[in-house]
């Protein structure tokens, strides 16, 4: 049976991104995407929730991430849920879900303002078509699949 793990984030880096390196060298970035979501109540009170994402990129797109990105850009995250399990030296579980990127838009170039809510879909759409159009501009990530050594964790 077909299956599909696809996720698309679009919202603001909540902080600087980490780049590192595994040790056969490949590197690895991680930064936070925080995306809004604004409802009214039935009482018509406006309530906005605020969603937290960890992403990961590889290769040339983490080169790329840690280049461009910082704290408060609109960034579009596109790739798939990853959950990982590790052991902590407490012997305590954990898990965390992230986002592994194969593409990144940097979304807001021009400066760190935010976009006004309205032009953030049309803005979206420009960056895609030049993404599609323009080789270099926006990161693909490699989809090679990764070795057990390669996991920086």
């Amino acid at each position: 049976m077909p299956s599909l793990n696809k996720v698309i984030i679009v919202g603001n880096v909540g902080g600087e991104p980490e780049m590192r390196f595994t040790p056969n060298g490949k590197p690895v970035t991680s930064f936070r995407v925080a995306t809004n979501w604004v409802s009214t109540t039935p009482d018509g009170e406006r309530k906005q929730e605020t969603e937290w994402f960890n992403v990961v990129a590889w290769n040339k797109l983490a080169e790329q991430c840690n280049q461009f990105l910082a704290k408060g850009r609109l960034v579009y995250a596109e790739g798939r849920f990853h959950t990982r399990t590790w052991e902590s030296q407490d012997g305590q579980q954990h898990s965390r879900t992230e986002v592994v990127a194969n593409k990144v838009i940097f979304l807001d170039r021009r400066g760190l303002s935010p976009l006004p809510e309205e032009r953030i879909e049309e803005k979206i759409e420009e960056r895609i078509e030049e993404s599609t159009t323009t080789e270099g501009k926006v990161g693909e990530g490699d989809t090679a699949e990764l070795e057990p050594d390669d996991i920086p964790f």
